[in-house]
């Protein structure tokens, strides 16, 4: 007789009691109680899982399981997304699912649940207390929606642009356009000072990751990228790629230096001054998750390399722009003739090409962006 070892016997009646509180918390969502459940219940976090130890993407019963938000945002406008007739869109989208992490959303039994997926969308490989001490920093946002109705809107509607940073925008004069929206997304390496008449120079909402911002700057001095935008009344969205965003995050809302793979910088200083706590956000893993599995799942995660695989922070940016919005039109993403085009829109004095990495699926988020265009979600900025 094989005896299985205690910490088998202990990852499996964590797991078997995990899924049935999955399944009883789906019921919840559909049926919100009146006071608070599970808070009492006396469980451990499950032993950390390792990536490597799976040979592609693992899909759990709860893989398409999400936070839901019972106060998220109901638009009135008559054009919004939510309304669309296509119905590929219509069953996929969930317009309450959570996007938010912050305080009093991770306690072991969300933990347990998170930490069967990769990151960005859970917390594989992590360990419970070096990430809820980050995310008890996060302040809860005010409302859900953090773009309010323009008081000068006719019709209830929020009109967004998001700005990705492809070629496609040399010379497009599209600066004015973009402008005229009522906010304007922007990812990375946003640089304006100079190609405003293609890019516009407003920025409403910026999304990052750690490592976008901190490298961006160093990079892209010479294309007069000195700083992250700092429009009055900004919104910042961080996407928690990664372990050391939670370490960013602490020494940011701390106004400390970080440890770990950022050790001894201080993330305040990138602000210069100007940073708010209460126009800073940090995108829920379900929220990314349910981004990928819906919207953009990669053949790429049924193989070996299944964990390197996440949409780019221009998806993430556009996706979080079609829950936050009610029209949006993007440009700057990547098109089929891309290949006509300078990677990037500041690369004007030479002509390069982008290169298909691996944690990326080009292919997949040129289909998408069009697929999204034609069925009238989006609109495409597109050169013939």
């Amino acid at each position: 007789m094989h005896l299985i070892p205690n910490i088998v016997w202990r990852y499996l009646i964590n797991d078997c009691f995990y899924v049935c509180l999955v399944k009883l918390l789906t019921f919840v969502q559909k049926n919100p109680p009146t006071v608070t459940v599970f808070s009492q219940i006396n469980i451990t976090p499950i032993p950390v899982l390792y990536k490597k130890n799976f040979t592609k993407l693992p899909v759990w019963d709860f893989e398409d399981v999400y936070l839901r938000n019972n106060e998220a945002r109901k638009p009135t406008c008559p054009k919004s997304l939510q309304n669309t007739e296509d119905p590929k869109f219509k069953e996929a989208v969930l317009p309450d699912v959570q996007l938010w992490l912050y305080k009093g959303l991770l306690n072991v039994a969300e933990w347990n649940r998170l930490a069967h997926f990769n990151n960005p969308f859970g917390f594989m490989e992590y360990k419970y207390n070096e990430v809820k001490r980050a995310v008890d920093l996060i302040p809860k946002p005010k409302s859900t929606g953090i773009l309010p109705v323009p008081e000068s809107s006719k019709d209830d509607c929020i009109r967004c642009a998001v700005v990705g940073s492809g070629g496609i925008l040399n010379n497009s004069k599209m600066g004015k356009e973009i402008d005229s929206h009522d906010y304007v997304f922007r990812v990375n390496g946003a640089v304006t000072q100079g190609y405003e008449e293609d890019v516009g120079n407003r920025t409403s909402v910026y999304v990052h990751t750690a490592f976008s911002l901190y490298a961006n700057i160093l990079m892209l001095k010479k294309y007069g990228f000195n700083s992250i935008p700092q429009d009055e009344g900004i919104k910042y969205v961080m996407i928690p790629e990664g372990l050391r965003d939670f370490e960013w995050i602490q020494g940011l809302l701390q106004g400390k230096a970080t440890n770990g793979s950022f050790k001894g910088v201080r993330p305040l200083k990138y602000f210069e001054g100007k940073f708010n706590e209460s126009r800073f956000y940090v995108l829920h893993p379900d929220f990314l998750r349910y981004i990928r599995n819906r919207f953009m799942p990669s053949k790429q995660m049924q193989g070996i390399h299944w964990a390197m695989y996440r949409p780019t922070n221009g998806a993430f940016a556009l996706f979080l722009a079609l829950h936050t919005c009610d029209i949006v039109d993007a440009y700057g993403f990547i098109t089929e003739d891309h290949h006509k085009y300078s990677n990037y829109y500041y690369e004007t004095l030479k002509k390069t090409s982008v290169i298909f990495f691996i944690n990326h699926d080009y292919g997949l988020e040129i289909k998408t962006w069009k697929k999204l265009h034609d069925s009238g979600i989006i609109r495409l900025f597109q050169r013939h």
